[in-house]
């Protein structure tokens, strides 16, 4: 058995999230078919992920494996008949073999989510970012995210009844920056849990606000009661940017 690497970009305006579902479209349903046409054979394509309705990635891997010694074309051939054969919102930027045991998503030391925030009401990036209204305190927000590095149980930001069997996570990088009219909110973590970024981002509008004090956004984690913390931002300004992997997993 050979297993394959698909490094993958996706906007996901378009789209039911990553995961395969009974009558919706998803970006794994579209590349399982073009891949099971392409190599004349059924192929299961096991993603990094979930990732919601409306969310993006700049940077996805998913894997695929295959029995045969060799493939029906060349890597380079298969990832541009990948490409004619997808829409214009997927695309494939390469693909390569690994390690039989390495596993796109359990393999994963790390993913990292950025959220995109407009200060001005921009109508070419209503797909791409989230416009917010009024004065935010970034230095406020900063110093409450600085409060997710040192906690564990992020069950307040997770959204009810998502069957997670675990709220624990480890957020290694949380920060707010400015650049130009755009908010970027970026938060790394060894993994998450569903709407939690999203979850995450609007009560920490709230701490810019002033609506919710640093020791007040402690306390909504403390409590682990999701109706305790702010409203979910919109799907359309959360980016996938990127997964990181042990090093010495290609072939």
């Amino acid at each position: 058995m050979r297993r394959f690497f698909i490094h993958l970009s996706f906007n996901g305006e378009n789209y039911h999230g990553w995961q395969f579902q009974e009558n919706a479209d998803t970006v794994q349903s579209r590349i399982n078919n073009a891949l099971s046409v392409l190599l004349n054979k059924n192929i299961d394509i096991v993603g990094a992920g979930r990732t919601d309705t409306g969310v993006h990635a700049r940077y996805y891997i998913a894997h695929f494996d295959i029995e045969t010694e060799k493939l029906k074309y060349s890597i380079e051939t298969l990832v541009f008949k990948l490409n004619n054969f997808l829409p214009p919102d997927i695309s494939i930027h390469r693909i390569f073999e690994v390690k039989p045991d390495i596993h796109a998503r359990f393999s994963a030391v790390s993913r990292t989510y950025c959220y995109y925030i407009s200060r001005n009401k921009d109508p070419f990036n209503n797909n791409f970012s989230y416009y917010v209204y009024g004065d935010l305190n970034i230095e406020k927000m900063n110093q409450a995210s600085t409060v997710l590095l040192n906690i564990e149980n992020f069950k307040a930001f997770s959204k009810s009844g998502s069957g997670n069997t675990s709220s624990l996570c480890k957020v290694s990088y949380a920060r707010w920056e400015e650049k130009e009219n755009t908010l970027i909110f970026t938060i790394t973590a060894n993994r998450f849990l569903r709407n939690m970024v999203r979850a995450i981002v609007g009560t920490l509008i709230d701490v810019g606000r002033e609506k919710v004090s640093q020791d007040e956004f402690l306390k909504i984690i403390e409590s682990e009661n999701r109706s305790d913390a702010g409203y979910s931002v919109p799907a359309c300004g959360l980016f996938l940017e990127k997964i990181d992997y042990p090093d010495e997993i290609s072939i």
